[in-house]
């Protein structure tokens, strides 16, 4: 009697959680209604297939329990059992996959006046490119990628130098206005997704998917990474900011064009190539995830200003930044954890020209590099660390 009894307490448990769940769909904030539809819809067929699968097994423990001088009936086929059962499965599976196709099939034809917006994916950080007044984007190839062209635009296409570049986690939209999103992933599989929008795809390396959408609501929204994409994965991050049409013109006129960041990086490159080879090792190592070079807090240490400045760490301990202290801190990141922080930053494999290359280019973001004298010809990770680890 015991495990009937179970059965029935767990379905009315189930139940219960179900409508008294804390965990409800966060408010919807653009077209996709049909999205939630889509997931009642699912949730009703295979909520009523497990209540009534747990009732039956309860009542059939229950009539059929031993009872002395009963045997068991032994019948292995029931022709017309199986025909009802194969049937109702077939079409409560169909009733939960035609919706979801033809949604699909929506979702990834956008209508002729949607804008659109290419969103980049890589370990572990989110980039955006607008198109400029033409409202064309140019072409792009993983051959052209640079520290100074982290998206790997065509330099020579025409059609490039007037997009306008956003190379942070964070994207505006115009609220009421229709946007196609090109997607695509430099390294491995990762997917787009901002729950209140309800729409997500994945971004798949060497190929360009889409999607679209109509924000419906102003305000901030967080962007996930929805594909197990590595180690720090849990720090990509980002945010979908929907803007009026004041607001988001203001956005989008301070944004920089391919060409001007073209031009802006030349001179910096060539003046210093070490640094420039650090900067493009930070962002495929994935380093730009989690430590920003603006100041702004991010999940480890700004770079901003870290150079030069004095480290304080969990144990009380505190040290010099240098190029000591940052190629020891490189090769082991949780022997000395700063204080504020959690001890999450994995061990990365690097050369020793590839650390001192990282080195440098962390030197040029520190507000106190201009008065530091210039290292030794020492590689950076040879260099024994000041303070005792």
């Amino acid at each position: 009697m015991a495990l009937p009894i179970l059965l029935i307490v767990v379905v009315v448990a189930a139940l219960a959680f179900h409508f008294w769940s804390p965990w409800w769909l966060t408010p919807l904030a653009s077209n996709w209604r049909q999205m939630d539809d889509t997931l009642t819809l699912t949730l009703v067929i295979t909520g009523v297939a497990f209540v009534v699968v747990n009732l039956f097994v309860a009542w059939a423990i229950f009539r059929y329990r031993h009872r002395d001088g009963h045997r068991a009936a032994y019948e292995p086929h029931n022709r017309r059992l199986e025909i009802w059962l194969i049937g109702i499965t077939t079409v409560g599976i169909a009733a939960m996959l035609a919706p979801g196709l033809f949604v699909y099939a929506r979702l990834i034809s956008p209508p002729d006046d949607a804008r659109v917006v290419e969103v980049v994916g890589q370990q572990w950080q989110w980039r955006f490119r607008l198109p400029g007044p033409d409202g064309r984007l140019g072409t792009s190839d993983p051959s052209y990628v640079t520290a100074d062209n982290p998206l790997g635009l065509n330099p020579k296409d025409p059609a490039n130098q007037d997009n306008r570049i956003v190379d942070a986690p964070e994207l505006h939209l115009l609220v009421g206005q229709p946007v196609k999103l090109l997607l695509r992933a430099k390294d491995v599989l990762h997917d787009f997704y901002v729950p209140p929008f309800r729409t997500r795809m994945n971004m798949v390396p060497g190929m360009v998917t889409q999607m679209w959408l109509t924000p419906t609501r102003i305000g901030r929204f967080d962007i996930l990474c929805a594909q197990l994409c590595g180690v720090g994965h849990a720090n990509m991050r980002g945010v979908v900011v929907v803007d009026d049409k004041p607001a988001y013109d203001a956005w989008v006129a301070k944004l920089p064009t391919f060409a001007s960041l073209q031009a802006r990086h030349a001179g910096a490159s060539s003046s210093d190539p070490l640094a420039a080879r650090g900067k493009l090792l930070a962002q495929q190592k994935g380093c730009a995830a989690c430590h920003t070079v603006d100041g702004s807090q991010g999940v480890g240490p700004t770079w901003h200003g870290l150079y030069g400045k004095t480290e304080t760490f969990q144990d009380g301990t505190s040290a010099h930044v240098d190029d000591a202290f940052l190629a020891t801190f490189i090769r082991n990141p949780t022997a000395r954890v700063p204080k504020g922080f959690a001890p999450i930053m994995p061990k990365i494999d690097l050369t020793d020209d590839e650390l001192k290359a990282l080195v440098a280019y962390i030197r040029t973001l520190g507000a106190a590099a201009s008065a530091t004298p210039a290292p030794s010809a020492t590689p950076a990770a040879s260099v024994t660390p000041t303070q005792p680890a």
